[in-house]
């Protein structure tokens, strides 16, 4: 797969972040067009980094001052509610960011931001898939918090490979106040 809508969010976010000190991209290859800086994303219950507590891998992730502040995934194929809620699912479930590149673990912050990007291209004239997605994103907002889990909050943004995604970067900025 081209993954043309992962490359462009990766460009996207990684020039409106660029510059600010305390914060990092981390990015799936998937969202590269470059090799520098890509690296599977995996996400653990726990501090212990084994297969029976790495619960998902994830598109893409922005730490400040260290810790994870915003979850992104993209879905370009498959944009089922199912799929759709298992992967915030299995995101909110976990607590940390574990990989070899960082030196031990990075917990989430104490308020995460979890967004999902929808890729509407393969949409037909008359869906009602974006309907839908906006009622998921409410459904899921007014059960966050959930009990004991950092991600307070769900944002879902569609568009397609040529989109700027400008309510998207100023949506981002504002959760981490720059």
């Amino acid at each position: 797969m081209n993954h043309s809508l992962h490359k462009k969010i990766g460009a996207v976010i990684d020039n409106a972040l660029k510059g600010h000190i305390q914060i990092r991209v981390i990015k799936d290859p998937a969202c590269c067009t470059d090799s520098h800086d890509k690296q599977h994303i995996p996400l653990f219950v726990s501090e212990v980094k084994n297969r029976s507590t790495r619960y998902c891998c994830v598109d893409l992730l922005i730490l400040q001052d260290d810790k994870i502040r915003i979850i992104i995934e993209i879905e370009e194929s498959d944009i089922k509610p199912t799929q759709i809620c298992g992967k915030f699912l299995t995101s909110a479930l976990s607590e940390y960011y574990i990989h070899d590149k960082d030196d031990g673990s990075k917990e989430m912050g104490k308020s995460v931001t979890f967004i999902q990007v929808l890729d509407t291209s393969k949409l037909k004239d008359r869906s009602v898939k974006e309907e839908q997605f906006l009622e998921l994103e409410k459904s899921i907002n007014k059960i966050l918090p959930l009990k004991g889990r950092p991600i307070c909050q769900y944002k879902l943004f569609v568009g397609k490979e040529k989109s700027e995604f400008n309510e998207m970067l100023i949506f981002i900025k504002k959760e981490l106040m720059i």
